[in-house]
């Protein structure tokens, strides 16, 4: 099944120790100025998404019980809407009020175009 959204591992890792300490997660990416490109990490619905806002997908993380859902601003997903990210995390602080902030770490994004057949299916899964 195609995905539009990945983790890497030291991802996986970061989110674990977060998920422990604060519970349940969310992402959402807005494309704005600054930091407000990467894609920020909030607790569950800390973070009040708008009606043009689009849900990307939900991540399942091992030893994580709920999803984490991937959230984006529409005018970003227009920019954005043929490309498979993979959150990633590197050392250092970024300036937004990222739950990974306090840890020394920030998630970036990692990109590729989607191949056609990725494309394809989720048109047809309604995810276009």
């Amino acid at each position: 099944m195609v995905t539009r959204v990945d983790v890497t591992v030291a991802a996986a890792d970061l989110l674990r120790r977060l998920y422990r300490d604060h519970g349940p997660l969310m992402f959402h990416q807005s494309g704005g100025c600054c930091d407000g490109s990467s894609p920020m990490c909030y607790l569950a619905g800390e973070f009040r998404v708008g009606q043009t806002d689009v849900h990307l997908e939900d991540l399942t993380v091992e030893d994580i019980a709920e999803p984490i859902a991937v959230w984006m601003s529409g005018p970003q997903f227009e920019y954005w809407r043929h490309t498979h990210l993979t959150i990633d995390v590197v050392p250092g602080r970024g300036g937004g009020f990222s739950l990974e902030a306090p840890e020394g770490y920030r998630f970036l994004i990692r990109s590729r175009l989607l191949e056609e057949d990725e494309l394809t299916e989720l048109a047809a899964l309604g995810r276009g």
